[in-house]
């Protein structure tokens, strides 16, 4: 470490000399700094223009479905009683269910009490150890077994452990999670237990659907169930269309694509009605559009943005002297223009353009190209080639065949020639090339910066500054070595010059 001796014998300031002096020499230093500065925000506007490709191509995946063009709506008569959702291959049209029983679950509960005395209730959060007494009838440890019967009539048998340290409700919890199928929980209100099934429908096969072993006594004796007062499940029971009769063991059932949700039993029948949902389509088609000309107006923003040589980006020195506005002002200027006249950004957004207007090979006549569902480029320059839409023509196009505006975005052509490609298959390739394109500039942010361009390029940087303020600080050394030598030296001048005095003066 160098030693620093301020200007004590010369009177000088060699702090703010050196400081003078040194400013100089950071010129390059600072520059280094600036192009830095930039090199960042222009890698950062990179990985914002891919955020925004990326919101598009995630509207481009959903435009691929069929579903997105040819969704159905569904009426119902009678909502209180019935509902219905209509799948894409619902064919429209009419139909009539009469509701003859819902499907509900099998349920047991608590025949007496819990506890014995009802004015000192049990706790079900304590241990049954913690409350000897309290309940009907004591516990004693071991393993009860409980039994229930599936759609496929199979039996499904679970052990559940028992511990006179267990709590009422982490025994019924342990019920809950055994994989049987069973909901238990206790109801202090009425100090008894309810266990029902998880599913509806009627699966007694064997006297009960909640079937449970006596070897153990705790479910008959603490918890007082009985299995033969059970209230089975049963299974719900409609007539469709006049005419077939359906008993299935849910409140939910799908006929012809179209899922019933019964929630009521009916005293004659109601009508569901199935459309196609023109509103759906015309919908998503019109986001499509408003979501692409977003992007393509910010990256053309960008790509068209003037630069300012004229101001680099500030340095902290330069900022201390400044106030925020003014601060604000100067860095929107320097960060215009990063990604001026970016060529794989202009060629992603020229491939784009071609990508929605080239025609569709084998597509239905009047269904071939976006200008027919009246969707056309703005005839404004300015514009840079956003799409406007008719949206009336549009609506009538997609009432009069789903199917064919469907085919025209959606078609599984071949992937080396596009004309045989729908709309939405060609622009998920140009704009996933794209982001590539731009990944190989500016990277990702959990990339590490030897993947991408400018990553590696701020790694050079980086080295190139710590280097030069390596030297930066020799060079200082050097100058305060200087400085101290020329110090020491007048101390000395001075020490003979006040001992000649002294030796005249006496």
């Amino acid at each position: 470490m160098v030693t620093r001796i301020s200007g004590l014998a010369s009177g000088m300031d060699i702090d703010q000399l050196v400081s003078d002096m040194m400013k100089a020499q950071k010129v390059p230093l600072d520059k280094m700094k600036q192009q830095k500065q930039w090199t960042e925000w222009q890698r950062d506007s990179y990985r914002d223009m891919n955020t925004k490709l990326n919101e598009l191509l995630t509207m481009a995946r959903d435009m691929n479905y069929q579903k997105t063009y040819i969704s159905k709506k569904t009426t119902s008569s009678n909502e209180g009683a019935i509902t219905a959702i209509a799948s894409p291959n619902a064919s429209k049209g009419t139909y009539s269910i009469k509701i003859d029983q819902l499907a509900s679950s099998a349920i047991n509960s608590s025949q007496t009490s819990l506890s014995k005395d009802v004015t000192n209730k049990i706790d079900p959060n304590k241990s049954f150890a913690d409350q000897a007494g309290l309940f009907n009838k004591d516990v004693t440890d071991g393993d009860f077994k409980l039994i229930t019967y599936g759609k496929d009539g199979n039996a499904k048998e679970v052990t559940i452990p028992l511990s006179t340290e267990d709590t009422l409700n982490g025994v019924l919890n342990k019920i809950n999670n055994s994989g049987a199928g069973i909901r238990a929980f206790y109801d202090s209100a009425s100090d008894k237990v309810v266990m029902e099934r998880t599913e509806t429908g009627d699966f007694n096969k064997n006297g009960s659907e909640i079937d449970f072993d006596i070897s153990n006594p705790f479910l008959s004796n603490v918890l007082q169930l009985d299995k033969t007062k059970e209230q089975g499940g049963t299974n719900a029971k409609f007539i469709y269309n006049n005419a077939l009769q359906v008993e299935t063991t849910s409140n939910q059932y799908t006929i012809n694509g179209i899922q019933l949700n019964f929630k009521n039993v009916t005293s004659s029948a109601e009508t569901i009605t199935v459309e196609t949902d023109t509103d759906s389509a015309f919908d998503n088609v019109m986001k499509f559009v408003n979501k692409y000309n977003e992007v393509i107006e910010a990256i053309n923003g960008k790509i068209d943005e003037k630069r300012y040589r004229d101001y680099a980006p500030l340095s902290d020195d330069q900022k201390k002297d400044m106030k925020d506005k003014d601060i604000e002002l100067w860095e929107a200027k320097a960060k215009s223009g990063l990604l001026r006249g970016d060529t794989s950004l202009s060629s992603g957004l020229n491939t784009m353009r071609s990508d929605f207007y080239a025609p569709l090979v084998g597509a239905l006549k009047g269904f071939s190209q976006l200008s027919d569902l009246g969707i056309t480029t703005s005839s404004n320059y300015l514009d840079n080639g956003k799409l406007v839409v008719d949206e009336s023509k549009l609506r009538s196009k997609v009432a009069e065949n789903p199917d064919a505006v469907a085919q025209l975005f959606t078609a599984d052509g071949d992937k080396k020639t596009k004309s045989t490609m729908g709309i939405a298959d060609r622009l998920i390739q140009t704009i996933g090339n794209t982001i590539s394109k731009v990944e190989e500039k500016a990277g990702k942010t959990t990339w590490t910066n030897q993947k991408f361009s400018l990553g590696r390029t701020l790694d050079t940087m980086n080295k190139q500054i710590d280097s030069f303020q390596d030297r930066l600080t020799q060079m200082e050394n050097r100058y305060y070595s200087q400085f101290t030598a020329m110090e020491k030296a007048i101390q000395r001048a001075n020490q003979q010059s006040a001992y000649i005095t002294q030796q005249f003066s006496g």
